[in-house]
């Protein structure tokens, strides 16, 4: 669930030209709610079963594993003639890892590499589907007319942290806004935040929001390693400044989950609450992994200040007696009072997994 906003994730164009596109990732807000699951047990009280409960914001920094290709151009050439040196050869998704063999990490190095050719073509070393293939490129002008991405950036929900300070966020992968590709990172922060507006969401058009988030060493709370369709994944470092409640709260396996009552918890005027919900449906053969839980938002309060399930609500836990059972995902864009979840045993796996590499 992706909002375009004007928090930039900045993408360059090989032919000297920028082009900036937004990512809003997942916020979330509302006025008021439950008390928290509990008050008393904290980090000492977690085990194998037990995490902290999230529902807080998290400002989000994120490189690419490579150079990601957007797509490619025409550009001009001195015969004054259109030219798309890069058509058929590179193709969205891709990911340059080196220049005439030597290596890259971001736009700014692969412009440099372009601009210092001597030779008629250049050889781009791409990462497509798993496999790294050498492609040959005869550029015109030092220009190869190829547009890329190499970061995003973005506001977040965090759903959990476990007893080893790693923790869970989202509930679904950050894709590319322009090509839908699952972004592969290289690493990225988790940063502190702070919600500035909502847009209520209404029928054929969900509700947003929109927070601040300043890049620095000293906002930074942890770092970011796995970016799957499960969720963001990473260690927290400053665990008292986010999770200030420190409230543990046992995980519940997707057999123990019901269709009826739940509560979702989510930040809201500097605080995090509870809202009430209903699960409507639980599909253990799901086919997409974030996907398993259909829910219903019932609290009034929260139907009257967001219409529902808002874009930038991913993440936010979801409780049904007493448990944690998992984490909105998605909305429905015609009916934004209902939306998807994800089972919290999905994210757990994740966050157990080696980290991946490509």
């Amino acid at each position: 669930m992706l909002k375009k906003q004007k928090y930039v994730t900045a993408v360059f164009c090989l032919f000297l030209s920028f082009f900036f596109a937004a990512m809003g990732i997942l916020q979330y807000q509302m006025i008021r709610g439950k008390k928290p699951v509990s008050t008393d047990a904290g980090i000492e009280a977690m085990n194998n079963d037990t995490v902290l409960v999230g529902g807080m914001p998290i400002g989000i920094y994120m490189e690419t594993d490579g150079v990601m290709v957007l797509n490619t151009e025409q550009i001009a050439g001195a015969d004054g003639k259109e030219h798309e040196p890069a058509k058929g050869i590179v193709k969205a998704g891709d990911y340059i890892m080196a220049v005439d063999h030597c290596e890259i990490t971001g736009k700014k190095e692969l412009l440099e590499a372009v601009g210092n050719l001597t030779g008629t073509f250049v050889v781009l070393t791409v990462r497509r589907n798993g496999e790294t293939i050498d492609l040959k490129i005869k550029p015109v002008e030092y220009r190869l007319g190829i547009w890329v991405r190499d970061n995003v950036q973005g506001l977040g929900t965090v759903t959990f942290l476990t007893d080893q300070s790693r923790f869970g966020a989202l509930g679904h992968g950050i894709h590319d806004v322009d090509t839908s590709v699952l972004m592969s990172i290289a690493e990225g922060n988790v940063y502190r935040t702070s919600i500035r507006d909502i847009t209520k969401g209404q029928s054929g058009s969900p509700g947003s929001m929109e927070g601040m988030i300043i890049y620095n060493n000293y906002n930074i709370l942890g770092t970011i390693d796995k970016n799957t369709e499960a969720g963001i994944y990473g260690k927290i470092d400053k665990i008292d400044e986010l999770f200030t409640e420190q409230t543990a709260i046992r995980t519940a396996k997707k057999e123990e989950i019901i269709t009826g009552p739940a509560t979702i918890r989510c930040f809201v005027d500097n605080e995090v609450r509870e809202f009430d919900i209903e699960v409507t449906q639980v599909d253990m053969m799901s086919q997409e992994i974030n996907k398993g839980l259909v829910i219903k938002v019932t609290d009034e309060e929260l139907l009257e200040k967001t219409g529902g399930i808002i874009q930038g609500m991913s993440g936010s836990p979801i409780i049904q007696n007493g448990k944690l059972i998992g984490a909105v995902t998605h909305v429905f864009v015609q009916d934004s009072t209902k939306g998807y979840g994800i089972f919290i045993e999905n994210m757990l796996k994740q966050v157990n997994l080696p980290e991946m590499c490509g």
